[in-house]
């Protein structure tokens, strides 16, 4: 009874704090202040349009039991803007709704507004629209995006200004764009957004900015407050040196410690340990240190919201459950309980933490058969015509599927089908039949055509997968972005004199169908529809396993993408959005499934590829470099321990094949790993990654983790290459081939180690290789 009042009185000077009296967040000398009071920010990120309204409530209740005492959140411009000059901020977008169940709580929160905020969330949370404009500068001083920023962030201050701390509100920050150092240096940019952000009426609280450790000065203003973002089992102590020496008297932040990852199509579920995470959040807790864990609860990017990664095209799952201490649908882990015990040692004398609350129930579903169909081809929407190719923004389309149809002249020749660029995933018909499939993930782009006869049909249907969410990434252009040929023995032809068909992700659109009880044997694109019915509702998870490729819709909300490659082969449909009686479910699949039947689980499936190995993979069975016959460029040895190092090669080479060779490393292990990799130009300066790939690599781990060799230019630190371990690990040297994409003058590099102290694969002596052709393999 005792414990009882205790915790009853905490909470209720906790909410006085927090709840409708006007109070003030200020930074102080080497901590934060809460109405005077230091203050250490114990956050948790959650997103608001990842979990649907009804349930916000219960996860705010699963991060204060877990013992934060703020929610960190981003807003999504995208979701809220989804056509030019129209806002929706009800329902789903209601984010000052949300912040105020925050506050109901006894918790703050952060605020991530943007404009541009990453989160692998569709173009990273920017308008599809704005790439209506072909010369736009995204994230820069571009006059049109500056000014509907303004727009934007003016919108989110009608929301959230009054829910300011000194308000009365609970919002004790504000953050100004984000990771931009990962992007670019231009501090006149980030100057004037931290001037619109200031003109919405958002600045009453402090406002900071977040980088890596690597890269914070590049864009770093005097007035805003710097915090850094690293994952677990980072080296905090060296995260913060240069900003301590910088900065002696700030409060130290990581404004996002990494609890998990997230997970691409094709590749393996990521996970981490809960023993790097708690023992990095307990270090910084010792020091004081102020952190918002990224993610607690990851939820779902329902519908088509999901993003990719850059500079590799690798869209991510309908899943964001990343591995965090509340995992997808809301329950607890033990990554849950571990970080619990722990944040229970650091409450103020006297409180204790609430209790967890309860699970929502999950239900299995009865198998089902989906016995209605309306072939895409048989239900055409109207046609625009269009004499030359053009991306879908060009015809007024977000997202979707696309279709490019025209006609074909009479030809014996050999032909090769050649499409730049086609983003994402594309079948090609002719006279409807599918001819090929072509991907994206896979650099695939032509096929070789048939005899040909006067009139044949060519149709190109294109799916667009998440826009890319980081780096220039975001310039991604969806459909057939540049030009169609024909190439024979007799030259080169573009085909002009298209009629273009839109097939956009709502469902409205996938409902207003002619739908039929008849079979599609030849699997060609269509939509299925059919319904289940339910005497108690829960959560459900459908599995897809069974089907191709596409989208789904239950009960007219969009439940996500699905493809058979995996690792997800079940999507989460919430509880809240099923009915007792007749559940309705649609499903566009563009591949043709296995059968028509669907079934609810009760728990997910997150780790199941249909592929042997990873889509990433970057070894061809048989391949072996043979750098038998070449001259090292450079030849040295790596320091031990963590953080960047330099390498000047002393004169200036154009190359475009860099070939990297460990030949042992400073623990004496076999392996061999890197987080990134660098080439300086003349000017000493990096030269541009966009175009980067990687050719080759002997080995790398696709089993129990993601670490494929192209995380070493996937601008994030805490990925990495890692040659295999799951089997028989292969012995020195290591070696991994990256084409720049085009010639560069390179006068050295630069290497990132995986950013954990004490770990395998910390390469020390090796070999650099250039080319301007390929090595041979």
């Amino acid at each position: 009874m005792k414990k009882i009042i205790l915790w009853t009185v905490a909470l209720a000077l906790l909410l006085a704090g927090c709840r409708n009296e006007k109070g003030k967040f200020e930074v102080g000398q080497k901590t934060f202040l809460l109405n005077d009071a230091p203050f250490v920010v114990k956050a948790a990120e959650i997103h608001y349009p990842r979990i649907p309204r009804e349930y916000w409530e219960h996860r705010i209740r699963m991060c204060k039991a877990l013992g934060m005492n703020t929610i960190c959140l981003y807003i999504f411009w995208n979701i809220h803007e989804q056509e030019e000059g129209k806002f929706d901020f009800s329902g789903n977008n209601d984010v000052a709704a949300f912040c105020r169940l925050a506050q109901k709580h006894g918790m703050y929160v952060i605020v991530r507004p943007g404009p541009y905020v990453c989160a692998e969330w569709e173009m990273g949370g920017l308008p599809w629209w704005l790439l209506k404009k072909k010369d736009i500068r995204l994230r820069d001083n571009d006059p049109y995006f500056l000014e509907r920023t303004r727009l934007f962030m003016n919108e989110v201050g009608k929301q959230l200004k009054d829910l300011q701390i000194t308000k009365g509100g609970n919002i004790i920050m504000f953050q100004v764009e984000n990771e931009y150092g990962a992007y670019g240096t231009n501090k006149e940019y980030i100057a004037n957004i931290r001037d619109i952000v200031k003109e919405a009426g958002l600045a009453e609280v402090p406002l900071f900015q977040c980088d890596w450790n690597s890269n914070f000065e590049n864009n770093a203003l005097d007035d805003l407050v710097w915090t850094i973002n690293f994952g677990a089992g980072a080296n905090i102590d060296d995260q913060f040196k240069r900003l301590k020496e910088l900065r002696p008297e700030t409060p130290l932040m990581c404004s996002e410690f990494w609890s998990g990852w997230f997970d691409h199509w094709g590749a393996p579920h990521e996970t981490r340990s809960a023993e790097s995470l708690v023992a990095g959040l307990k270090e910084m807790l010792d020091q004081n240190i102020s952190f918002s864990l990224y993610m607690t609860h990851g939820g779902t990017s329902f519908g088509h919201w999901g993003g990719a990664n850059f500079p590799n095209f690798s869209p991510t799952t309908t899943s964001y459950d990343y591995d965090a201490p509340i995992n997808e649908y809301g329950r607890v882990t033990p990554k849950f309980f571990e970080v619990r015990r722990l944040l229970e040692q650091y409450l103020p004398q006297g409180e204790q933490l609430p209790p967890i609350p309860d699970s929502i129930p999950a239900i299995a579903v009865p198998e089902f058969e989906l016995n209605e169909t309306a072939r895409l081809f048989d239900n055409l929407p109207d046609p625009v015509a269009s004499e030359d190719i053009r991306p879908m923004e060009f015809f007024d389309q977000g997202w979707g599927s696309i279709l490019y149809r025209t006609k074909l002249k009479a030809s014996g020749l050999k032909q090769t089908l050649a499409i730049t660029e086609a983003h994402d995933w594309t079948q090609v018909f002719l006279n409807g039949e599918k001819i090929a499939t072509l991907s994206r993930l896979k650099g695939e782009s032509s096929v070789v055509l048939p005899a040909l006869k006067d009139g044949d049909v060519l149709d190109i249907l294109v799916e667009a997968m998440g826009r890319m969410n980081f780096g220039k990434g975001i310039y991604d252009w969806k459909g057939i972005t540049e030009k169609v040929e024909l190439i024979s023995e007799n030259g080169v032809t573009e085909l002009k004199g298209w009629e273009v068909f839109s097939f956009p992700v709502d469902y409205a659109f996938s409902k207003n169908k002619d739908y039929r009880k008849e079979a599609n044997p030849e699997g060609h694109p269509a939509y299925y529809r059919g319904t289940f019915k339910l005497d108690e509702t829960g959560d459900t998870f459908l599995d897809m396993s069974r089907w191709s490729k596409g989208m789904i819709w239950v009960n007219g909300k969009a439940i996500g993408r699905y493809w058979h490659i995996g690792p997800q082969q079940a999507l989460y449909v919430p509880g809240c959005w099923l009915k007792k009686g007749g559940n309705e479910v649609i499903v566009l699949d563009l591949g043709g499934p296995e059968e028509t039947r669907l079934k609810g689980l009760r728990e997910p499936i997150l780790n199941v590829l249909s592929l042997k190995g990873s889509a990433y993979a970057h070894r061809k069975t048989g391949e072996n470099l043979d750098l038998s016959a070449e001259n090292p460029a450079h030849t040295g040895s790596f320091d031990a321990g963590n953080g960047w190092q330099h390498v000047k090669f002393g004169k200036t080479q154009v190359i475009r094949y860099f070939c990297l060779e460990s030949l042992n490393t400073h623990g004496g292990d076999p392996y061999a790993s890197i987080a990134e990799l660098e080439l300086s130009g003349e000017d000493g300066k990096p030269v541009s990654r966009q175009h980067w790939k990687v050719v080759y690599a002997d080995s790398e781990e696709t089993n129990d983790a993601n670490n494929i060799a192209s995380n070493v230019f996937d601008l994030q630190e805490s990925t990495f290459w890692h040659t295999g371990y799951s089997t028989i690990a292969p012995p020195h040297p290591h070696q991994i081939v990256i084409d720049l994409g085009e010639d560069k003058a390179i006068g050295g590099f630069s290497y990132l180690p995986r950013p954990e102290s004490g770990k395998p694969g910390m390469i020390k002596d090796y070999k650099v290789y250039v080319k301007k052709s390929p090595f041979k393999l």
